[in-house]
C-alpha cells in the first residue's frame, strides 16, 4: 500500500504567509521561507505555496518568493495561483517549482492541462479544485472561491484526469481554515471516480481528521495550513500517530 504523504500549504500574499477561514479575513502567518526551512527539518513530505491573490490581480506568482522557498527545500514544491498559462507555468517551474497548481485557467481552457502534462509530464501538473456543498452536489468555484465555475467537481475531476492532470488537489470551501475535519464524503466522492492521487484539503484540526480522511475519504494526500503553521500538531507526533493506525506513512 503506498504511503500516504502530509503537504503543509503556504497560501502568500505580497510575500507573506497568511491564513484565513473560508477563503476570506486574511491574517498573516510568517515568513515563506522561514516557515519551508522548518517544514524541511520536521519532516514534512511536500510542500505547496498558493499565491491566493495572484489570479485576481491578474499576475503571475512571485518568482522571488518561489525562488527563497524552494532554496530551503529538498522535498517537492508545488506552486500555485495565477498560472493561467504555459509561460507561467514555465515561469514557477524555472523559478524552483516541481509542479504547477492550475484552478481558473484550467475552466476556462481545459486544454492547459493537457498542452503542460505533454510538455512536462502529468506529474508536473497538479488541477486544484475548490468546492463546496449546494444540495446533493459539489459545485466548483473559480477565482479564490469567489466565481462559481457551472461545474461539478466530480465530473470536472474525472474530466481533468482524461486531459493530463497527474494529482487533483481538492479544497473544501465550507471546511477552509474552520479546523472542524475534512470534508471527507466529498474526498471520497472524488477518490473512487479518478485513478489520481486526491489531496485533501480544508478542515485539518486534530490527528483524527487526518486519520478520517485516508480512510473514509480515501485521499492519498492531506494537505493542512493553520495546524502546521502555529506549531499545534508537529509533523512527527502526526505520522507516528497514523503510523500507530495501520496507515502507511513516510517516517
Amino acid at each position: 500500500m503506498l504511503s500516504r504523504r502530509l503537504i503543509a500549504c503556504l497560501d502568500v500574499r505580497d510575500g507573506s504567509v497568511v491564513k484565513g477561514v473560508r477563503f476570506a479575513d486574511l491574517a498573516n502567518a510568517g515568513d515563506p521561507a522561514a516557515l519551508a526551512r522548518r517544514y524541511n527539518a520536521e519532516g514534512i513530505d511536500e510542500l505547496v505555496i498558493l499565491d491566493v491573490t495572484a489570479t485576481l490581480e491578474n499576475r503571475r506568482a512571485l518568482a522571488e518568493t518561489i525562488g527563497k522557498v524552494a532554496s530551503e527545500l529538498f522535498i517537492p514544491l508545488t506552486v500555485g495561483g495565477g498560472v493561467r498559462s504555459d509561460a507561467d507555468a514555465a515561469a514557477a517551474l524555472d523559478a524552483g517549482a516541481d509542479k504547477v497548481a492550475v484552478n481558473s485557467a484550467a475552466l476556462n481552457d481545459p486544454g492547459l492541462l493537457t498542452r503542460l502534462a505533454g510538455r512536462y509530464g502529468s506529474q508536473a501538473v497538479v488541477v486544484a479544485i475548490d468546492a463546496k456543498r449546494e444540495g446533493d452536489r459539489y459545485a466548483v468555484y473559480a477565482r479564490s472561491g469567489r466565481a462559481d465555475a457551472a461545474r461539478e467537481a466530480v465530473d470536472w475531476a474525472r474530466e481533468a484526469a482524461g486531459r493530463g492532470a497527474g494529482e487533483i488537489l481538492l479544497t473544501s470551501i465550507d471546511r477552509d481554515g474552520t479546523r472542524g475535519g475534512f470534508d471527507c464524503e466529498m474526498t471520497a466522492a472524488v477518490s473512487s471516480a479518478v485513478s489520481l492521487p486526491v489531496i485533501a484539503s480544508g478542515g485539518a484540526g486534530t490527528f483524527d481528521h487526518f486519520y478520517h480522511v485516508f480512510t473514509i475519504g480515501r485521499a492519498y494526500a492531506a494537505l493542512a495550513a493553520s495546524v502546521f503553521h502555529f506549531s499545534e500538531h508537529a509533523v512527527a507526533e502526526l505520522k507516528s500517530y497514523l503510523d500507530g493506525r495501520g496507515v502507511p506513512v513516510r517516517l
